[in-house]
């Protein structure tokens, strides 16, 4: 069992949930959230990563990506430990568990919309799930031609967080990008953390991951980009937020329609939309670390670093949208 739950990469999940957690704050704080609808995400979400991490696994090792020389996060099929086939089946069940259970979702928060909608939302879960296999598995996986990085950004932010949305709300708000891009840039930068862990071994075996095209020293400053850039769309967010807070609050006034009370109450609140600027320490902490790593074990540790960092990032930030 200890294999399996290994090969299921326990610490990808918090960001994989980020989004979700994401489009359901959002949803919240427009006073439309189901429990109902969060729960089957949350599922749906977590088995979609497990597939995607059981088919990476898989198809690292199949295509020789992952050999005898990798001795920092190794992996259950590239050891021995869980063989091939019982690989494949899993892949196979999880890709059903992840199909139920997207049905599930679609159908519970959709179904009192168009047809037109429903089928959206059940191709774009098509697409996940496919995603989530040919990303290491198939004759050419897009993974290892550096497309990888844009296959997050849309599942891991876009997606994750305006689906997850869509769901509760049945409406779609363009401002919302911003906090969705956030996310995604922030989850490319797990993805850019493991690929510069791995890039000696990943030009040995022609992956061509963003990093092996960069070199590693570009391709830290990409992940400084990442960062800067996910921290900077969640304060452009915020700062519109804010100033329409209180241009309502001022607007309000004026027309003498306001409880001033719960006015002044809603202007001391507003500092809440910056409680996320908390993370920030921590970001700095990894682009240094990322920076001065030279060896895949020092570079490893800033991946669970990375995801949990982005895991609270979404809940301070969605601690502001809902008070």
């Amino acid at each position: 069992m200890k294999h399996w739950i290994s090969a299921a990469r326990p610490r990808t999940l918090p960001l994989a949930l980020s989004s979700i957690l994401m489009g359901s704050f959002l949803a919240a704080g427009s006073n439309a959230f189901s429990w109902t609808i969060f729960g089957l995400a949350v599922l749906t979400t977590t088995f979609l990563q497990i597939l995607s991490n059981f088919a990476n696994d898989y198809g690292d090792t199949v295509s020789g990506v992952d050999t005898v020389e990798r001795t920092v996060a190794t992996r259950a099929v590239q050891t021995g430990a869980i063989t091939r086939e019982q690989m494949t089946k899993a892949i196979i069940f999880m890709s059903i568990l992840s199909f139920i259970t997207g049905s599930w979702l679609i159908y519970e928060g959709l179904k009192d919309t168009s047809l037109k909608t429903i089928l959206t939302f059940f191709g774009i879960g098509i697409l996940a799930i496919i995603a989530a296999i040919t990303y290491t598995v198939g004759k050419r996986p897009y993974g290892y031609m550096g497309f990888g990085d844009i296959s997050v950004l849309i599942f891991f932010g876009w997606v994750g967080v305006l689906g997850t949305y869509y769901l509760h709300t049945h409406e779609f708000n363009w401002l919302n990008m911003l906090p969705a891009t956030s996310c995604g840039l922030f989850a490319v930068g797990v993805l850019n953390i493991n690929n510069i862990r791995d890039i000696e071994s990943d030009i040995k075996t022609g992956k061509n991951s963003i990093p092996v095209r960069l070199g590693k020293d570009k391709a830290v400053i990409y992940h400084w980009f990442l960062l800067i850039g996910g921290f900077v769309c969640a304060v452009i967010y915020s700062l519109i937020i804010s100033l329409n807070e209180k241009s309502n609050f001022s607007f309000s006034y004026q027309n003498t329609d306001i409880d001033l009370n719960t006015g002044n109450q809603n202007i001391n609140l507003v500092w809440l939309n910056w409680l996320f600027i908390l993370i920030l320490p921590l970001l700095i902490k990894i682009g240094i670390g990322v920076s001065k790593g030279q060896t895949p074990a020092q570079i490893d540790p800033f991946l669970k670093v990375m995801a949990l960092t982005t895991l609270l990032f979404v809940i301070t930030f969605g601690i502001g949208q809902i008070l």
